[in-house]
């Protein structure tokens, strides 16, 4: 680990270094890496992966829990099999940017369970939506009973995806 690695206390949790964001080296990007793409291995396989032992790779793995880099695990759920074939990308203007808008958009938003993301954007749309859906009849009733009853909601814009070129298992 790189000598920018702060060490936190005294007691055994406390005394796992934190890494410092501008600390990552060559081997914290790589155990990275290697947990992005398979955050259920081991340490041992994680540092057989990277050239570190397991030890020397839990060491590492743990810094980087506990100073918030690594925030945590999660399943990636295949929404096909779940039967929502199509990724819709909504693009959503408001009638104004006010606290009390805001708020109520969002709060609505996560009640939403077909939106799977939502961001707050800079430029000509104020939230940037994406959603899983079955088809085109799911979309319909969820633009229908649910998007355009959004608070604030005056401009619904949508595009379909035609498939994910990064996560797609067609070639």
């Amino acid at each position: 680990m790189s000598t920018k690695h702060a060490s936190k206390g005294r007691n055994s949790r406390e005394s796992i270094p934190v890494v410092q964001p501008d600390a990552l080296d060559d081997l914290d990007r790589a155990i990275l890496e290697h947990l992005e793409r398979k955050g259920r291995a081991t340490n041992f396989e994680v540092g057989e992966a990277v050239g570190l032992s397991a030890s020397a790779a839990s060491r590492r793995i743990q810094a980087m829990e506990v100073s918030g880099l690594i925030r945590g695990y999660r399943a990636v759920i295949d929404d096909r099999m779940l039967g929502k074939h199509i990724t819709v990308y909504i693009r959503v203007t408001l009638d104004r940017q006010s606290a009390t808008v805001l708020g109520a958009f969002e709060a609505a938003v996560r009640r939403c369970r077909e939106i799977v993301s939502c961001h707050l954007m800079a430029g000509q749309y104020d939230y940037m939506l994406v959603a899983q859906v079955g088809g085109i009849d799911d979309y319909g009733r969820l633009h229908q009973s649910e998007l355009s009853r959004l608070p604030g909601v005056t401009r619904l814009e949508t595009s379909f995806a035609l498939r994910d070129v990064l996560n797609s298992t067609q070639t």
